[in-house]
């Protein structure tokens, strides 16, 4: 499945008669939110003695998807897009991949 199709099969699930504005700010919360729930499935594992769940954090990083699909949609911008701009921005900051150095001094 292409980023483009994923997110035009998640959006079926999106409210249809919310406006641009309330889309991005269930985007925005919801990514607030998902977010929280993989850093916290991360805490439970490094300070409370629990056993990493891969399960737990694969659901939470297909919700995380999701939100990004209803944010991208309320912006009209197609996922492939924003990931294919992201990728030459890592290319441009990081031309031989990634260093400490090349962090550090970084072009934003």
């Amino acid at each position: 499945m292409n980023a483009n199709e994923y997110q035009q099969l998640a959006l079926r699930t999106a409210d249809p008669t919310a406006d641009r504005a309330r889309r991005l700010l269930n985007a925005a919360l919801g990514l607030s939110g998902e977010s929280g729930e993989f850093a916290d499935a991360i805490k439970k594992t490094e300070f409370h003695g629990h056993q990493l769940n891969l399960p737990e954090l694969r659901k939470e990083l297909g919700d995380i998807l999701w939100y990004v699909a209803l944010a991208c949609d309320a912006l009209d911008l197609e996922m492939a897009e924003v990931m294919a701009e992201n990728i030459e921005k890592l290319r441009r900051r990081y031309p031989e991949g990634f260093s400490h150095e090349r962090s550090i001094n970084r072009n934003p």
